[in-house]
């Protein structure tokens, strides 16, 4: 597989829907996490996940999530996407306060999210070209052939040119989690929440991966928040926070 880049005409696609700035001229957080606590069950069956989070992740930024299994970082991540309703705490998300937020506008702001779960979520029915289409689908002011070019594009990006007629069936596991990502990547979020991106992927084609994420960041703005398990890949953040037990344990500013 050749190597994953961003050719002229997508970044030129990418810049033109980029997202604006504060009246001030100051990019205000694409995360803004006060005291966020979440359980599941009642009673006796009440179970605590996460307990008074404080977090913020900037515009740019590249926040790795660490911690063991079940210690409550995909819950996370799923309260972040507006997945699930805040029971505690502030949640302030590309501006939206999603506590006490109504259905619709969790709705609104998941149209500003790119989400990779490890899933796939795949529509079995649609070609990997269809499937990274629907992403583009959800920017305005494109004709259909406008989004079918920048889906074949995104599937360029990360080295699946060849594979666009497949169905996911067709695919490996680790081909179907490539086409997630540039499905994510074809809506242009303001905001990426990828849970173990890598886990079904090679270490160069992980590496490739990560890697394009970071130039998204850098070059679009584009926050990033991702869980990941392998540490091969943790050099790509801004920021390495783990979670252990439901709470942040520690953050460390990462040079270099």
């Amino acid at each position: 597989m050749s190597s994953m880049t961003l050719s002229s005409s997508l970044h030129r696609s990418l810049t033109s829907h980029g997202g604006s700035d504060s009246p001030t001229g100051e990019l205000a957080p694409a995360i803004s996490i006060q005291g966020l606590s979440h359980w599941f069950g009642s009673g006796q069956m009440r179970r605590q996940v996460l307990h008074g989070l404080d977090l913020v992740v900037h515009p740019g930024e590249v926040l790795v999530l660490t911690g063991p299994s079940g210690c409550g970082k995909t819950t996370l991540l799923t309260l972040v996407g507006a997945l699930r309703k805040v029971m505690e705490g502030s949640v302030r998300v590309l501006g939206q306060e999603l506590f006490r937020s109504s259905r619709g506008e969790r709705q609104r702001i998941r149209q500003s999210i790119g989400m990779i779960f490890q899933g796939h979520n795949l529509l079995s029915f649609l070609t990997a070209e269809q499937n990274v289409q629907m992403g583009a689908d959800l920017l305005p002011g494109l004709s259909y052939r406008a989004r079918r070019d920048l889906a074949r594009e995104w599937l360029r990006a990360v080295g699946l040119s060849d594979h666009l007629s497949k169905l996911p069936h067709d695919l490996s596991g680790g081909q179907k989690q490539r086409v997630a990502i540039a499905r994510a990547l074809a809506a242009h979020p303001r905001l990426l929440l990828a849970d173990e991106p890598t886990a079904a992927l090679d270490s160069r084609t992980g590496r490739e991966v990560v890697d394009l994420l970071k130039r998204l960041a850098q070059d679009e703005g584009c926050a990033v928040l991702m869980v990941t398990h392998d540490p091969r890949i943790l050099d790509v953040a801004d920021r390495l926070v783990r979670m252990e037990d439901g709470r942040l344990w520690a953050s460390d500013a990462l040079v270099g």
